[in-house]
């Protein structure tokens, strides 16, 4: 109950203050499995992800969000997956796995850190080998807009991304670079 009135008090405000304009929603099934992967522009983007899909979104999110006493109680009441970037967190792997196993929605920024690809950063394979493992399809969307106020936010979501495991090696990293980058180029696309 609380993560519903939370859900739309955080939808009402960001419909308010940014103008938020949702396309492709038809894109999310209305059940099982599926992960949302978006590009990161800002601490806006998680609360916007899951404040705007009628089911619940299980968030990947930095420990390091716990520091901040605000977001620590969003990541509580949300049931953030808590994970360590700076090395491999096998236990938040597994979780999701099992998210994902149980029909549910996860929610990932394959950038790993807001801006992360302006930054230099590496793409994260994470999500196109989750979605490998567990068959659940991968929902391109796309962020535009700065958040600032009464300007508005789009969030356009993509058609739903198959990966065939019988056709892909996945301990070819070559080829699951290649996959992760088309679907950072496809996440991209959604924001023009």
């Amino acid at each position: 109950m609380k993560r519903k009135i939370v859900k739309g008090v955080i939808g009402f405000l960001m419909k308010v203050f940014f103008r938020i304009k949702i396309i492709g929603k038809e894109n999310i099934p209305n059940e099982g499995a599926c992960i949302i992967c978006s590009n990161h522009k800002s601490y806006y983007d998680p609360p916007m992800l899951v404040a705007f899909n009628k089911r619940h979104v299980n968030m990947i999110a930095k420990k390091d969000l716990l520091k901040n006493p605000i977001m620590a109680w969003l990541c509580k009441t949300f049931g953030a997956l808590l994970v360590d970037r700076d090395g491999k967190d096998i236990e938040t792997v597994k979780h999701s796995l099992k998210i994902l196993k149980n029909g549910e929605i996860l929610g990932i920024f394959p950038e790993g850190t807001r801006n992360g690809m302006q930054k230099g950063e590496k793409v994260k394979n994470g999500a196109v080998l989750m979605a490998i493992k567990s068959g659940a399809p991968i929902i391109p969307a796309g962020i535009k807009g700065d958040y600032k106020i009464f300007r508005r936010v789009t969030m356009t979501y993509g058609e739903p991304i198959y990966y065939d495991k019988t056709k892909i090696n996945q301990q070819d990293k070559e080829e699951i670079d290649k996959l992760t980058q088309d679907l950072m180029d496809t996440i991209i696309s959604l924001t023009k």
